[in-house]
């Protein structure tokens, strides 16, 4: 008896649309942040993207628990001296609605070069329409 791994070339990859509306944005990323490693299927192997591809449509009506509108807060920063920005949830979301899910979806992802690989699958959009039809994607609920 053998262990199976799987290799790059045999992947067969999905596509999944995801329905972001009235969901929480932790649950969200988590599930998303699975299907994009490959954890959902039998041949998932831990070094080899094996994950498939995940399209978020209505990102804009993400909900938060609790307080997290006001008090949690998105960081960056210049490189310079007294650079250090910062931005509300609820901010980002007037601004940039798909940030929120793919800064929580990226920080459940590995921290190398297969995690930023795996990150290249998500795509997110804030409202309902993508141009994924092509790929002819599933809708999934998580």
């Amino acid at each position: 008896m053998s262990t199976f791994s799987a290799k790059k070339e045999e992947v067969t990859r999905q596509w999944f649309v995801v329905d972001a509306t009235d969901q929480v944005l932790g649950r969200l990323a988590a599930d998303v942040a699975s299907i994009l490693r490959g954890k959902t299927k039998p041949e998932y192997t831990p070094h080899t993207d094996v994950g498939d591809f995940v399209v978020i449509i209505n990102a804009e009506k993400v909900k938060l628990t609790g307080n997290k509108w006001d008090q949690k807060i998105y960081y960056r920063h210049s490189g310079y001296m007294g650079g250090l920005k910062e931005k509300t949830a609820r901010q980002v979301l007037n601004q940039k609605p798909e940030e929120i899910i793919r800064h929580a979806v990226k920080g459940m992802l590995p921290k190398n070069t297969l995690g930023r690989a795996m990150f290249k699958k998500l795509k997110v959009y804030a409202g309902g329409q993508h141009p994924h039809q092509a790929q002819l994607p599933q809708e999934t609920t998580l």
